[in-house]
């Protein structure tokens, strides 16, 4: 009996731009069994030996798999992860936030065309994506691009090592390129994957690094070391509900944690994906997520095309589509300000509710960091609207609340615009806790808010992806929620979009 019960334990990871989270629940219910978290470097250019410690830390505080049936990663999108024929690393990884790779994303575009790319991938390319950031380093790094074998995502390389896979003096089975695997939703953010067909387009993969590439042929029984001068390894594409492998030895990982034989590997899946799961949306739910940047997301089941590249067309984590719109400042925007005025996120709320909707005027366009969408990577942020009555600190605290708001705000209107249906809005992410964010929400958006319990949802994303694997049906877990009634207050977005067209 005690085999069954150990049987129901799925685990869900969500390893993120700031740390790795690892959450442990019962497969049937979703409740939480146990947790544990370690943090990840700061940087936009970070080396993958970070997440691989960090997760073993994460399992480790967690209190470790032995008794965990079926685990799932999830991870930050678009990071470029360069493997050589030995499977090490070939150069830090690039990062979703790096920026570095613009000038290669405008050639891109301008080599193709928008409609091309959005025909070809849902998407136009943005220095985000990865394709742009192999563009990048077919240019800059000519000797780096030439090393590589195999191009992978941070998820897609975190399951690999968590499988067995890696260098052969770091991993029990060595450096099998053709045992990468990823899902859907993340390969649909590299800017080489179609999601309509769900297949990659080779021709654009060679666009962007300068060399063919092949499909991941699966795991070999044998011995097995890549071909460095052959076509390079991009991981297949695994279906939702298939599991990548099943560990046929333990393995031991840093920080004193071992995954035990028999454990069941989920495909994993995008960051945004592994929430829309762990939320439970479908057709008709739109998200709103503040963590350090926003997103706006949504699931469909009709295909999504914005030839703008505002809207990206992805894939989601169960076989539909998920719109997204990426900010590159949200919560940050609060952190910046925050820092000026000396308070932490509760007292910048209520300094903010000291102020009045639309400060009076006093607009903050918190481009402190370029921003993603629209696509002004070499941006800065701005501040207008400033008289004797506005510069204090609680209408400096009420823009920088509506700033980073309206700017999701105009991310929902270009959800919408492609034809997707909003019925239920909901705000996820640490900033949704303050209650000056959740108010303003309300005015800003003009329409309830629904405010899910806090809750890590990536990582609840990715458990209910391994209990779908494990059990091959896709659980029904609860996901409790409040509701901020709808306060429309138009005025703040027209200011705010006046103040960002200057």
């Amino acid at each position: 009996m005690a085999d069954v019960v150990e049987r129901r334990l799925v685990a869900g990871v969500d390893s993120s731009t700031q740390s790795c989270k690892v959450t442990i629940r019962d497969a049937a219910t979703g409740a939480v069994v146990r947790e544990g978290r370690a943090s990840h470097p700061d940087g936009t250019s970070v080396d993958p030996r970070h997440w691989w410690d960090a997760l073993g830390t994460a399992i480790a505080d967690a209190g470790g798999f032995d008794d965990v049936a079926a685990v799932a990663i999830a991870g930050q999108q678009h990071g470029m992860v360069a493997l050589d024929a030995d499977g090490r690393v070939v150069r830090d990884a690039l990062l979703w936030n790096d920026v570095r790779s613009a000038d290669a994303a405008a050639q891109m575009v301008e080599e193709l065309g928008r409609e091309a790319w959005v025909a070809r991938t849902g998407l136009v390319p943005v220095a985000s994506f990865t394709g742009t950031k192999l563009r990048w380093l077919r240019d800059a790094e000519p000797d780096n691009a030439a090393r590589v074998a195999a191009v992978a995502l941070p998820h897609d390389w975190l399951s690999w090592r968590l499988r067995g896979y890696g260098p052969a003096d770091e991993s029990p089975l060595g450096p099998d390129l053709d045992a990468l695997a990823t899902d859907g939703s993340d390969a649909s953010g590299t800017g080489y994957w179609d999601p309509v067909r769900r297949e990659y387009d080779a021709e654009l993969f060679e666009q962007a690094l300068g060399r063919p590439s092949r499909v991941a042929a699966g795991p070999h029984d044998g011995d097995a070391h890549a071909d460095g001068d052959g076509p390079v390894v991009v991981p297949r594409v695994v279906a939702p509900d298939e599991a990548m492998g099943t560990l046929a030895s333990d393995v031991e990982l840093p920080g004193g944690a071992v995954a035990r034989a028999g454990l069941v590997v989920g495909p994993g899946l995008g960051d945004n994906a592994g929430a829309a799961l762990g939320l439970g949306l479908g057709p008709g739910d739109v998200a709103v997520s503040l963590g350090t940047s926003g997103t706006v997301f949504g699931v469909t089941d009709t295909e999504v095309t914005d030839p703008s590249g505002t809207v990206a067309g992805f894939a989601d984590g169960t076989g539909s589509r998920l719109p997204i719109v990426t900010t590159l400042n949200a919560a940050r925007v609060l952190e910046v300000i925050g820092g000026l005025l000396s308070v932490d996120h509760g007292e910048l709320g209520e300094l903010a509710l000291q102020a009045p909707a639309g400060a009076d005027g006093l607009v903050l366009v918190p481009y402190f960091v370029g921003e993603r969408t629209p696509n002004r990577p070499d941006a800065t942020a701005s501040l207008v609207g400033m008289t004797p009555a506005t510069t204090d600190r609680a209408h400096l605290a009420r823009a920088a609340v509506e700033g980073m708001l309206c700017a999701l705000a105009d991310g929902l209107a270009a959800v919408e615009a492609t034809g997707v249906q909003v019925s239920r809005l909901l705000l996820i992410g640490g900033a949704a806790r303050n209650e000056a964010v959740r108010a303003v929400a309300a005015q800003v958006f003009g329409r309830d808010v629904s405010i899910p319990e806090p809750g890590e949802y990536v990582a609840s994303g990715a458990a209910r992806q391994a209990a779908w694997v494990l059990t091959g049906s896709l659980p029904s877990w609860e996901v409790a929620a409040t509701v901020v009634p709808a306060d429309p207050h138009p005025e703040v977005l027209e200011q705010y979009r006046a103040a960002a067209r200057q």
